[in-house]
């Protein structure tokens, strides 16, 4: 991944773990990785696990952060989640995965931060 690719999706992360903050949710844990692939933020909202994947875009030549999220990532963000309640001894956990979509300007300039609840059903 080039350095421009990775600066804009360390801002998006950022932008979406304050975007979460301010609507209750704890950021636990950042960048969580595991053979079946990684979380980008590991939170929680009261009893309940939200593991967050973050898509952020610049301008719209590849289309909307939401649509970028292919079947497949969905299958390794379900089995990534399910790992880490695994690891981390929390079976019987009440948990969720979440989207959040960053978008901004070709400048730079903060479009939106949309959190998307609920985006990927067990299959």
């Amino acid at each position: 991944m080039n350095r421009a690719r990775l600066t804009l999706g360390q801002r998006g992360e950022q932008l979406a773990a304050d975007k979460l903050s301010t609507l209750g949710y704890e950021v636990v844990e950042r960048n969580y990785r595991c053979p079946a692939g990684e979380i980008d933020l590991v939170t929680r909202r009261g009893g309940l696990w939200v593991f967050v994947e973050v898509r952020t875009r610049r301008g719209a030549d590849f289309g909307s952060p939401e649509e970028s999220v292919t079947l497949r990532k969905k299958r390794h963000l379900i089995a990534a989640a399910q790992t880490y309640l695994q690891d981390h001894a929390i079976p019987d956990a009440n948990w969720r995965i979440d989207f959040v979509a960053v978008e901004l300007s070709r400048k730079g300039e903060l479009l939106r931060v949309d959190v998307i609840e609920n985006a990927v059903n067990e299959q």
